[in-house]
């Protein structure tokens, strides 16, 4: 069971980043006046980091079950876990809660605990 909890977890954290990374694109992005134009590119680069970011620890999340190492599994979730976390915290101050991202990222950290 802690097994499958890790890879929904996995799954879902993939599944955030990529709802964080198209509504980036066409909800924040398509509206955003930026200036300068380099200034622009730079900001929906680091935007999209976290995407590819959160989207590589969900990875890591689904293969965590079948490493041979317990050490390496803690770290993982302990790490993702505090790194989702932050995120949801951020995501409802900055929103004041009004944005579903940080209701999605606090299950993703609930599920990977509970797969601790």
């Amino acid at each position: 069971m802690r097994d499958m909890l890790l890879q929904a977890a996995g799954i879902a954290t993939i599944a955030v980043a990529s709802i964080h990374g198209v509504l980036g694109e066409t909800r924040v992005f398509a509206r955003a006046r930026i200036e300068p134009e380099r200034l622009r590119t730079l900001i929906r680069l680091v935007w999209q980091t976290s995407t590819v970011a959160w989207a590589g620890g969900g990875v890591l999340l689904i293969a965590a079950p079948w490493m041979a190492s317990q050490p390496a599994r803690h770290w993982i979730v302990a790490t993702l876990a505090c790194v989702l976390a932050f995120a949801a915290f951020a995501n409802a101050w900055a929103t004041r809660g009004r944005h579903f991202g940080w209701m999605a990222l606090s299950a993703v950290v609930a599920m990977a605990i509970a797969g601790y």
